[in-house]
């Protein structure tokens, strides 16, 4: 699995804002290429995926984006995360995503949910550290891939036998504003509380890319 173009020798002062950005476009990019075709799975495996998807977004989305504002130190950047939250809490995104799942006929069970515990305790874990940069870099990547992300998962539902399909069409829009937002927020973060140069700015893009694979490949894994 691809994780960083960036080779470690590369000091984190030297990343510029346009070499971040294609860097976690390209890791993206590299993740919805290999997205296996709808047709091709059986409907459990399609069942599987949007329930470990669903899984994950429901429960932690908000706690990872607020873990994010705590960990943030740079007054201009809160505002864009504050924002996305908002967003997230006032039209109950956590709601149309379960409405979604549901009408899939792929509400999470137990099972699904522990698929994807290891993964998720690393992240969790990861974001404990309350390293901003970090935590920027990696909610960017989410952001982005999940906006990518929208027109596979609303492929699976319908192959599923649903029309529901509020959740796909909302983040298939507005994540593209929120992973520019968060791109910004990371640049102003870094320009004032850099890494420590030993630091790995793409840390917790590398925990989500785990995750994201095993939500899409478990069946296969195990």
């Amino acid at each position: 699995m691809t994780t960083t173009l960036v080779s470690p020798e590369v000091s984190q002062k030297q990343l510029s804002d346009d070499v971040i950005k294609q860097t976690i476009t390209t890791m993206i990019d590299d993740l919805i290429a290999a997205l296996p075709a709808p047709q091709q799975l059986t409907p459990e495996e399609r069942r599987g995926i949007i329930a470990r998807y669903s899984t994950v977004l429901e429960g932690n989305f908000i706690y990872w984006m607020t873990a994010t504002l705590i960990a943030v130190k740079t007054e201009d950047a809160r505002p864009i995360l504050l924002d996305n939250l908002h967003e997230e809490v006032r039209d109950a995104h956590p709601t149309m995503l379960r409405k979604f799942s549901i009408a899939a006929g792929a509400f999470p069970k137990d099972t699904d949910a522990m698929a994807v515990n290891d993964e998720v305790t690393d992240m969790r874990r990861f974001l404990g550290k309350l390293s901003a940069v970090q935590s920027l870099a990696a909610m960017a990547f989410f952001e982005g891939y999940i906006q990518k992300f929208m027109p596979y998962l609303a492929e699976l539902a319908s192959a599923q036998g649903s029309t529901e399909m509020e959740y796909t069409d909302v983040h298939g829009v507005c994540d593209i504003a929120h992973t520019d937002g968060l791109f910004q927020a990371l640049s102003i973060e870094m320009s004032v509380n850099p890494l420590e140069p030993e630091q790995d700015l793409f840390e917790g893009v590398t925990v989500l890319q785990s995750l994201m694979h095993r939500i899409v490949f478990y069946q296969k894994n195990v």
